[in-house]
């Protein structure tokens, strides 16, 4: 999963972004997949609103997840609720070539993909109120104290996830790394919009599938910690 650089205030208009470059050599398998698909799912980031009813072609719940790694677990979940629509953000290329193969494989039609900075991608793209959730999974944890302020879940980045959610809709994030967990805890609960769906952190939803990393983490007996918030009703 990608890491985060956002530190820097999301209002102020100044260039943050939720990456950190690492591109990898993709494979020839998914060089081609990539190739080919991205001109039938991939969206390109432009500095305009997305009409989410028309790139799906139906009227459906829309969810983001940001960093999906090399999408088997993006893939799952889409194949699992074809009822709901799946807007993968990824820069790196490998990942972006391996999701594409699945979603070939898999014939899935509910799952687009955009190749960008996802904070460029909220920011410009998505209308507020336009999102059932957003998923963040196992994001780089940077576990360094000098590097913390390059993780993603940081103040700036979740009041612009916040704004994209729907009321009643939710961001669920998960870490394997404990003071990570904590820090996303900490950085939900200070945003006005948001409300914890737990007393602290939550069971792992039905929604989230078990990843093989997570697995063998639990066998050896590493904790997974899931924290998921939503967006609180509107004030009339």
């Amino acid at each position: 999963m990608t890491g985060g650089e956002e530190n820097a205030a999301a209002r102020d208009h100044r260039h943050i972004r939720s990456f950190v470059r690492r591109q990898g050599r993709l494979s020839t398998c998914q060089q081609r997949y990539r190739a080919e698909m991205m001109a039938r799912i991939g969206v390109a980031h432009a500095a305009a609103p997305i009409d989410l009813d028309a790139l799906f072609g139906r009227v459906a719940p829309r969810i983001v997840e940001i960093g999906f790694g090399m999408g088997e677990t993006s893939a799952e979940i889409a194949a699992r609720h074809p009822e709901i629509d799946y807007l993968g953000i990824e820069v790196h290329s490998p990942g972006v070539g391996n999701l594409c193969k699945l979603i070939a494989e898999m014939d899935l039609s509910n799952l687009r993909i955009i190749q960008h900075d996802a904070v460029e991608v909220l920011r410009d793209m998505l209308p507020p109120a336009s999102l059932a959730g957003v998923h963040i999974f196992f994001p780089d944890p940077w576990p360094k104290n000098r590097h913390h302020k390059r993780r993603l879940i940081q103040p700036p980045l979740v009041t612009l996830l916040a704004e994209r959610l729907q009321p009643g809709a939710y961001i669920h994030c998960a870490t394997d790394w404990e003071d990570y967990a904590q820090q996303m805890l900490a950085v939900l609960a200070a945003e006005p919009l948001l409300e914890n769906t737990a007393a602290d952190f939550a069971p792992r939803p039905a929604h989230r599938p078990q990843t093989k990393f997570e697995q063998r983490g639990l066998r050896l007996g590493h904790g997974i910690w899931d924290v998921v918030f939503k967006r609180r009703p509107v004030s009339l």
